[in-house]
């Protein structure tokens, strides 16, 4: 009977800590898109009768990891139904992140 009383509070309780992860990951998104914002005027080298140079293609390089790392979330907002997904992804790809640093503190 208890757990039935308490039913609203934990409802309230996950979509609290869900909305936290949402907004998490958000600004994290945020984050990586700011960092981008070079990527363009790099790739029109090219076509503008331009050479990248050493420090171009290593730029390119971070701006392409960075991309990568942002994938994920882009897949999942473009399937329908997506932006109902993200909380989702978000959990997932914090636990890999979470065992990666186990793996890498453990020496395993």
């Amino acid at each position: 009977m208890s757990r039935i009383r308490n039913l609203p509070r934990r409802a309230a309780t996950l979509l609290r800590s869900m909305a936290d992860l949402t907004m998490r990951e958000k600004r994290h998104l945020v984050a990586e898109f700011s960092q981008v914002k070079g990527l363009m005027p790099l790739l029109m080298k090219p076509r503008n009768q331009q050479h990248w140079t050493a420090e171009d293609r290593a730029q390119m390089t971070q701006h392409l990891r960075r991309l990568s790392r942002v994938s994920p979330y882009l897949v999942v907002l473009v399937m329908p139904g997506g932006f109902i997904m993200l909380p989702a992804l978000a959990w997932w790809l914090d636990r890999r992140r979470a065992r990666g640093r186990v793996r890498a503190g453990g020496g395993a």
